[in-house]
């Protein structure tokens, strides 16, 4: 009689193609190897075999960011699922769908007792939307069908399945479970009108656009109400891109929580429309008490907080409710932006005097205009986390949206190479640029073997101080001695080349220029050991700033 049942790993297989998917990145271990055999006679899924699963993650998380789809990364039991955590936390947190496979010894029958078991089900369960461990084939499509909707569902995120050794070899006659459409509900009209009626109202409304607002048809709506009403509008770190920062209307981009130039013109506001805000990002602004009017535009309601708890909210597709917003919203003669725009031209004209600064090792701000000058319109940048964040997310302007991938909610060290390694894959004729730290770069500086296998076009830039920059700058400012966050470096130079990339160092300002044009028009992957002076931070991204924005 003829087995007309089909092995479970296959079936998993099936299931993934039938979503869609186009990668896994991971690092396979011998559980996995039922699945990594159906794997190998896909014709639709690529295995990306990485050096690590933290960077299998970040790659999946960066897939899902940049596509809106799920991005796959696989691992197996006890260490290589406990090294998923990370990324699965800055999926989670940064609203990026990805799904976590990691393998299991037997459930039915073990002869290894506890050897390398972990409960990953339930370590994954509080950083995650679902995890779950798949206990029979039969179930397999109904459960990969219902995590890959969480995943992408409002807000997107992480989710887990653990496919235990003995459940891969099962026989099973289930079929994959087609993908289902869904869209999201639209904002309630009694919700917008009382918007609209605010907005109004006020006489110096202003829009803060953040990460949940980080969507095609969104930034296209917004520049709709931008252009048909004149309020202009302010950017968190995550919701850059999302308006041409070229645009006369932006007021700058909310890189500290307050004192900045953007804030005195937020503070000049009676109306704040927040669009896309998750109290996971940091404050872009603080409420207080019988202060002024906060409106929520979101997915999802506001998640109250000291410093959060807005008096209207517009629940719905984002896009949709600012279309709404638009359509029944009158322009006020009332409104006056002047003062606010006055913040801009201020942080403008400071900002150009600290970037035509040359010295060396390389001054920030000019690192940070020279990096903007060397990339085209749609080139994408992906900071790692360190202190130059600030300096980028606040002097680097974007101008199409998913251009600056930056992490301000997790805030994760280690994730700039992978993430630009996933944005060189999924656009292979854009520029594509690691920002890192010498520290963040070092956390998974082995993917840089994978990027040169894959045959990937792109520059990692590494700023070197030879030390935990942002907590050296942080024990500074609180009074504590300078100790214990600095360390050495390999030369980074001959550490490029051993993997078959181009190594470069920076030895001016002007040879700085030089290596970021020459990077960008040569093929293959670059390094470049970048120096940089940051004796000024606390003077310039303090003192200086609040200074001279409360003179205004």
């Amino acid at each position: 009689m003829t087995d007309t049942k089909t092995k479970a790993s296959d079936l998993f297989i099936e299931c993934l193609e039938a979503e869609g998917v186009e990668y896994i990145f991971g690092v396979p271990g011998e559980e996995n190897l039922d699945f990594l055999d159906s794997l190998s006679r896909s014709q639709t899924i690529k295995l990306i075999l990485t050096r690590h699963e933290q960077g299998a993650g970040f790659m999946a998380a960066t897939y899902g960011r940049h596509t809106g789809r799920t991005g796959v990364c696989l691992a197996t039991l006890g260490p290589g699922a406990t090294n998923f955590v990370t990324a699965a936390a800055y999926a989670q947190l940064g609203g990026m769908p990805m799904m976590m496979i990691t393998g299991q010894k037997p459930i039915k029958k073990s002869k290894q007792g506890r050897f390398q078991i972990l409960d990953v089900v339930a370590m994954m369960g509080p950083i995650t939307k679902y995890a779950h461990q798949l206990a029979a084939g039969d179930n397999i499509p109904s459960r990969v069908r219902e995590a890959f909707r969480l995943a992408e569902e409002e807000k997107p995120g992480a989710v887990h399945l653990e496919f235990p050794e003995d459940i891969a070899e099962e026989r099973t006659d289930s079929r994959p479970i087609p993908k289902s459409i869904a869209r999201r509900p639209s904002a309630e009209v009694k919700a917008v009108r009382q918007a609209v009626k605010a907005i109004e109202d006020a006489k110096a409304p202003v829009l803060v656009i953040g990460a949940g607002a980080n969507r095609k048809m969104t930034g296209r709506m917004l520049n709709q109400f931008i252009d048909k009403t004149g309020i202009p509008f302010v950017t968190t770190q995550m919701g850059k891109g999302v308006i041409d920062e070229r645009h006369p209307l932006f007021l700058g981009c909310a890189a500290l929580s307050a004192g900045d130039f953007c804030h005195r013109a937020i503070e000049d506001a009676d109306c704040i429309i927040n669009v896309g805000h998750d109290v996971i990002e940091k404050p872009p602004f603080f409420m207080k008490p019988n202060g002024v009017t906060v409106i929520h535009l979101s997915t999802r309601t506001a998640e109250v907080d000291p410093v959060y708890f807005p008096q209207i909210e517009v629940i719905g597709d984002i896009a949709n409710a600012i279309w709404q917003i638009k359509e029944d919203i009158v322009r006020s003669g009332r409104w006056k932006f002047d003062h606010m725009l006055e913040y801009r031209k201020a942080e403008v004209a400071h900002t150009s005097g600290l970037a035509d600064d040359t010295r060396f090792p390389i001054f920030p701000p000019h690192l940070v205009a020279a990096t903007r000058d060397a990339m085209p319109e749609d080139a994408i940048i992906c900071l790692d986390n360190g202190v130059y964040k600030i300096w980028y997310a606040r002097g680097y302007s974007a101008y199409l949206p998913n251009t600056v991938l930056l992490d301000n909610a997790l805030a994760t060290m280690g994730a700039g190479l992978p993430s630009a390694m996933m944005s060189a894959m999924l656009y292979p004729d854009r520029k594509v640029m690691a920002i890192c730290g010498d520290g963040g770069f070092m956390m998974n500086s082995q993917e840089m073997e994978t990027a040169v296998r894959l045959k990937l076009n792109m520059t990692v830039l590494i700023l070197r101080d030879d030390s935990y920059g942002m907590i050296r700058w942080k024990q500074a400012n609180m009074g504590f001695e300078d100790w214990g966050l600095t360390y050495g470096n390999p030369d980074f130079v001959k550490y490029a080349e051993s993997y078959g990339a181009h190594g470069h160092r920076v030895e001016s300002a002007a040879h700085l220029k030089e290596l970021l044009d020459h990077c960008r028009d040569t093929p293959g992957v670059h390094l470049i050991d970048c120096p940089v002076d940051y004796i000024e931070n606390d003077q310039i991204l303090n003192h200086d700033i609040k200074e001279l924005s409360a003179k205004l």
